[in-house]
C-alpha cells in the first residue's frame, strides 16, 4: 500500500452533525466531552504518525492537534489548504510539532513564502485543488505510515469517495442538534447508489462516561 493507513476518527452527535450551525466551531460540541473521552480522542493522537484536518476546521476551530491528556509524542501535522489561506497565527503553526502545509499552484507565492517563513513545510500537489492521489505517497515516502483524519466534512468527504479510507472511529455525543444545512460527518454530494456507498464492519464499541463509542473497518471492495 503506497499510502498512509488512514483513520478518520470524529465527535458526532446522534443526527449526525459536527457543530450547532454552519459556521460555527466543533470545540462547542467538543467541550461536552469528559476527560475520559478526551483521554480516549488523545490516545490515538500518540499512536499515528501524522494528523490531517482540513484548511477550514483550521479557520474555524484553530485546534492545536498535539497530545495533551495522555503520554506520548505528538503527530506530524497536515494541513491541506488549495490557497494557503492559513492564518499565520494559527496553532498548527505553532512549533509544539512539526507541521506540513500542503497547497496547489494558484496559491499566491507570497503566501507560501509567508508561511515557509514561519520554518513550515510547504508542499504544492495539484493544480487548483489538493491531489491526495499524489499527497498520499509523498507523506508515506516521508514516514506517516499511519495518518488520523479529524475532519471536517469536506475532507472526509475527499478521502471517502476516492476510497482511502481504512478505519473509521466515531465518538457519539449523546445530543441532537438539528438543522438542514449543518455540517455532517462527511459532507460533498454523496454517492447516491447502493452500489457505490462506503460498507464498513464494526470492529469495537464500549461506553465512556455515557458516550458511545465505535470502531469501525472499511469493507475493501
Amino acid at each position: 500500500m503506497n499510502r498512509p493507513y488512514i483513520l478518520i476518527v470524529s465527535e458526532v452527535t446522534l443526527d449526525g452533525k459536527l457543530t450547532l450551525y454552519r459556521g460555527a466551531s466543533s470545540k462547542e460540541l467538543m467541550s461536552l466531552m469528559t476527560e475520559n473521552v478526551y483521554k480516549y480522542l488523545h490516545s490515538i493522537r500518540a499512536q499515528v504518525d501524522g494528523i490531517m484536518v482540513g484548511c477550514e476546521t483550521v479557520r474555524t476551530d484553530d485546534p492545536s492537534l498535539t497530545v495533551r491528556y495522555v503520554p506520548g509524542k505528538n503527530p506530524i501535522r497536515i494541513i491541506p489548504c488549495s490557497t494557503a489561506n492559513i492564518p499565520l497565527n494559527a496553532s498548527v503553526l505553532s512549533k509544539e510539532a512539526p507541521t506540513i502545509v500542503v497547497s496547489t499552484k494558484r496559491a499566491p507565492q507570497e503566501r507560501i513564502k509567508k508561511i515557509k517563513a514561519l520554518g513550515i513545510e510547504v508542499l504544492v500537489v495539484g493544480e487548483e485543488l489538493v491531489e491526495f492521489e499524489l499527497l498520499l505517497p509523498l507523506l508515506y515516502e516521508k514516514g506517516i505510515k499511519t495518518l488520523m483524519v479529524e475532519g471536517g466534512s469536506s475532507i472526509n468527504w475527499e478521502l471517502t469517495k476516492k476510497g482511502y479510507v481504512d478505519e473509521i472511529r466515531i465518538i457519539h455525543l449523546p445530543v441532537v442538534v438539528g438543522g438542514e444545512n449543518v455540517p455532517t460527518f462527511v459532507g460533498g454530494e454523496g454517492f447516491k447508489s447502493l452500489k457505490k456507498l462506503l460498507y464498513l464492519e464494526i470492529k469495537n464499541y464500549f461506553v465512556l462516561d455515557n458516550f458511545l463509542i465505535t470502531e469501525w473497518k472499511v469493507k475493501k471492495k
